[in-house]
């Protein structure tokens, strides 16, 4: 049986990381897919549980160096942890750099050292080395564990470029052109600098997973249930699915339930965005982490644990933020291959650096005069330098990161919004979106009749409203509903020697008198004269007529009515350049009627909902780019076939395979806010990998001709991935 799980991954620093991990998942026989999200540090993974068991995830995990761990534990106070300790590290790294700087300082502005030359190039290899051995310690044990699983990380060009210049100050006794003053530092100050991007790389991660962890901060804690009349408060995680809960005015529900006794008005922002609150009443569904805000409810839990509507929410959000785009291909190409070729390069740059100096310096030397970024060096000193400087300027993780963070704060912030993004590939079709079909009932219509117009010939109107709902009143057909709620609750007679006849319509007495109310043809059939009235705005609408043995009283007209911003969202889209069509199981005149009302040209009907997939791929094979706007149960092989599947949810049907993007509320106004989100998300993405490819693309030629100090290219690639973060999180200042 395939099974998805969602496993949080410790020990991962860079896409060479994640690239890693995910390769050993994938590799394991039985996982049809894995997934690693470096930003999140988790991997998400379909497989067969008759083949695999955590045990072996683990082990696959333990093997490359990294552990596992379940998410189902606090994560957010887990970041918080991560966090400090990442703080803690650069802030001791920091304080040893400080006595380096102190060291360093009078050399370069006095022009002498504080004890000696010597004295002091080894006092700052000390340092180094505490910064290494200490708050850095993590970094080493990363790289080792890498090399000693047969790969590299970003960790090792870290290691490998401090170790270097560590080095550097012992060869100075045997080679003098070497400046032991100039590399001792070096070391410790890389260190800083590298954790210091760590620290802001974590929190900028924080900040972009902040959606997320508010939805998981929205569930209740405790539920208040009656035991044997007595109320009890029991932690959430004993309540059952069958158990009497209650909910007293200001709290949360705790989870998913129908209400058995009482009537309140719940918020249910959290899960539709709207924010006007709902009315309750018994026999009403009510879903956890909603809020009551003001009457008293006994509900009883239908779902709890993992099936409720909120922990469906969430794991969608995981699976969109886990998902790939495409354009994210050749970024994971690069990734898994990019260490090994820096390291590489990197022998390179000091080989060419001792075998053709000249040629090398003059180049470095043009660029100098006009990028001062480094004091020119020379011989081996300008060969280490700028293979160090090579070594830690690369930087992997921005690639890495380039399209997990965008996608986690886009997917967190349509679920704010009340719009799920399923997968990452949606969000790039989004842009190439040219035709919306959509189903005609409960997405264009409000999928309810309503009384339109009533044509009276005899008696007054609400007269004859009164007899034809009285008559209708035990009826669950929708248009006999549909009377009836018209009275508006008013106090309906009694009805007497009642008949039905099955497709045409009904008899019966109302105060001793006879009455009919039915079709045209059933009318006729009774013997009565029709009359006709007239009114083409009419022409879709069913047609009812209320009559006595003798003569028609009136015609009463009924269809299903148009949202209200059904006419605004086909404008809009319209003026995106989006064609819209509607398709309907309808004859082709009541579905052009409505169809021309919302201001859509091409309707196809009367289709039936097993063809409906097929009108889909009619169009598409016309050229079109097609998304589909259905209710997410009936035409779901539509959606499915369809390059976006958009499906219109309530709330209780919030798990829908089929499409890609589910709104939470029944608003077309949420899909050109959809399409918005997913184009900016996706332009996110684009500006990401730009700056991450740009920033390698310059930075690592700069360091190769040695015109970088080690330092300056160690802070470039710390707040290199700083960048990437902050990028997605301004997503969150655009308004959707």
């Amino acid at each position: 049986m395939q099974r998805k799980i969602t496993l949080g991954i410790e020990g991962m620093h860079c896409a060479a990381c994640s690239a890693r991990a995910e390769k050993a998942l994938s590799q394991l026989k039985g996982v049809s897919e894995a997934n690693v999200n470096l930003a999140l540090e988790e991997a998400y993974i379909v497989y067969d549980d008759k083949q695999l068991t955590l045990a072996d995830f683990e082990q696959a995990i333990e093997k490359i160096g990294f552990k596992v761990k379940e998410t189902e534990e606090d994560k957010e106070s887990e970041q918080i942890r991560q966090m400090q300790i990442a703080k803690k590290k650069m802030r001791l790294s920091w304080l040893i750099t400080a006595f380096v700087l102190l060291l360093m300082i009078p050399d370069m502005v006095l022009g002498r050292a504080i004890f000696s030359e010597r004295i002091d190039a080894w006092l700052m290899v000390i340092l180094s080395l505490l910064a290494m051995i200490f708050p850095a310690r993590s970094v080493y044990l990363s790289a080792y564990k890498s090399v000693k699983s047969g790969s590299a990380n970003m960790d090792v060009l870290i290691a490998m470029g401090t170790i270097a210049s560590l080095l550097a100050a012992p060869l100075s006794l045997f080679i003098k052109e070497i400046a032991a003053n100039s590399f001792a530092g070096i070391a410790a100050m890389i260190i800083s600098f590298h954790l210091t991007g760590r620290y802001l790389e974590a929190k900028a991660k924080g900040t972009a997973s902040e959606e997320i962890r508010k939805l998981i901060g929205l569930g209740a804690k405790t539920a208040i249930i009656l035991d044997a009349g007595t109320e009890k408060e029991i932690p959430l995680s004993q309540l059952k699915a069958g158990d009497i809960f209650i909910v007293k005015p200001g709290a949360k529900i705790p989870t998913d339930g129908i209400v058995v006794k009482g009537s309140s008005s719940v918020n249910e922002s959290m899960a539709t965005g709207e924010s006007l609150p709902v009315a309750k009443k018994p026999n009403d569904n009510v879903l956890g982490a909603t809020i009551n805000l003001d009457g008293y409810l006994e509900v009883q839990a239908t779902k709890v644990g993992k099936e409720t509507f909120l922990a469906q929410v969430i794991q969608m959000v995981r699976e969109a933020q886990h998902s790939k785009v495409p354009i994210q291909l050749l970024a994971d190409k690069i990734t898994a291959v990019f260490v090994p070729v820096v390291l590489c390069l990197a022998v390179i740059v000091f080989a060419v650096w001792l075998l053709f100096p000249d040629p090398m310096q003059d180049i470095a030397s043009v660029i100098i005069s006009v990028i001062p970024l480094q004091v020119p060096v020379k011989g081996l000193a300008a060969a280490l330098m700028a293979s160090i400087a090579t070594l830690v300027i690369a930087c992997p993780c921005a690639l890495g990161l380039a399209t997990p963070t965008a996608l986690m704060v886009g997917s967190g912030l349509g679920a704010k919004n009340g719009i799920l993004i399923r997968n990452g590939e949606a969000l790039q079709r989004m842009r190439e979106l040219n035709t919306m079909v959509f189903d005609k009932t409960g997405t264009l219509t409000n999928g309810v009749p309503q009384l339109l117009k009533i044509a009276c010939f005899q008696g007054p109107e609400k007269e004859n409203l009164m007899i034809a709902a009285a008559l209708e009143q035990a009826s669950e057909h929708p248009l006999a509903a549909a009377l009836v709620k018209a009275t508006n609750t008013m106090e309906l007679p009694v009805r007497e020697d009642f008949m039905a006849i099955p497709g045409k319509g009904v008899k019966g007495k109302i105060y001793g008198k006879q009455y009919l109310l039915g079709s045209a043809d059933f009318l006729q059939e009774e013997g009565i004269t029709l009359k006709t009235f007239t009114e083409e705005s009419l022409n879709y609408a069913t047609q009812i007529g209320l009559a006595t043995e003798a003569e028609l009283l009136a015609w009463f007209y009924l269809a299903d009515t148009i949202k209200d911003n059904a006419t605004e969202v086909i404008a809009e889209l319209k003026r995106r350049r989006i064609k819209s069509i509607m398709i309907s199981g309808d004859q082709e005149k009541t579905a052009i009627a409505i169809a021309e009302k919302c201001g859509i040209q091409e309707v196809l009907a009367p289709v039936l909902p097993g063809d409906k997939a097929m009108k889909i791929k009619e169009l598409q094979e016309r050229g079109l780019i097609v998304g589909m706007v259905g209710d997410g149960i009936n035409d779901a092989p539509a959606l499915k076939q369809a390059d976006i599947g958009f499906a219109m949810s309530l709330g209780t049907d919030i798990a829908i395979e089929t499409a890609d993007i589910t709104l939470l509320r029944n608003d077309l106004k949420l899909i050109p806010i959809a399409i918005d989100l997913s184009q900016k998300t996706f332009t996110k993405i684009k500006q990401n990998l730009f700056w991450a490819f740009f920033y390698n693309l310059i930075a690592i030629p700069l360091a190769a001709f040695g015109v970088l100090h080690p330092v300056i290219a160690e802070m470039a690639m710390s707040f290199s991935s700083v960048t990437v973060i902050t990028n997605a999180n301004l997503l969150k200042m655009k308004k959707n």
